[in-house]
């Protein structure tokens, strides 16, 4: 059977995809990490938490079980819910799964520049957190050879965080969230 509503989102590191999955927790919409489902993936195999070694997984993730690998992974720790958040998408591959998976499929994309995002990375300091400009250059460079440039390119919808508070951003995704959940229940 398949689920009702999916919100696919997307967006290079540090642009503000987990602001956005805060605003729908807050709003009560279930939200899986597919960074998480890796980084539970690394974990079982005793890897690093570096952003190369989560490459490196997902890549062979990706040989092992197909383009889908990680979205498959991601559907089994997906909660039903007449909506959920998928935050993390990264190819077309893994949108095509998805849509085969629910009802609807909406891809949305955050967007920031990489300066902004390099120094809310350098800030959040997490172990996959790139060290300096140029690890941040190879990381992005890494996304985009997965594909992720393809998703961005082709979202439904596109929020940008730039020049807002992390609160404004928030509030701003709550609205989105809100108006799109009033349109899905017909509202």
């Amino acid at each position: 059977m398949r689920r009702a509503i999916a919100v696919l989102v997307t967006g290079m590191p540090g642009s503000g995809k987990s602001v956005f999955s805060e605003a729908a927790r807050e709003l009560g919409v279930p939200v899986v990490s597919m960074g998480d489902v890796v980084r539970l993936e690394a974990a079982k195999r005793g890897l690093g938490q570096d952003a190369k070694a989560m490459a490196q997984l997902a890549r062979a993730l990706r040989e092992e079980r197909g383009a889908h690998a990680v979205a498959e992974l991601t559907l089994e720790r997906t909660p039903p819910a007449p909506v959920v958040v998928i935050e993390g998408v990264r190819s077309l591959e893994e949108v095509e799964f998805f849509r085969k998976a629910f009802e609807k499929v909406v891809v949305v994309a955050i967007h920031s520049s990489p300066r902004t995002r390099f120094s809310r990375l350098s800030a959040r300091r997490r172990e996959d957190d790139p060290k300096g400009w140029e690890e941040f250059v190879e990381r992005d460079k890494r996304e985009l050879a997965m594909g992720i440039g393809a998703v961005i390119a082709l979202a439904d919808y596109v929020l940008v965080n730039e020049n807002v508070s992390r609160e404004e951003f928030l509030r701003l995704c709550k609205e989105w969230l809100s108006r799109m959940l009033a349109r899905a229940s017909g509202g």
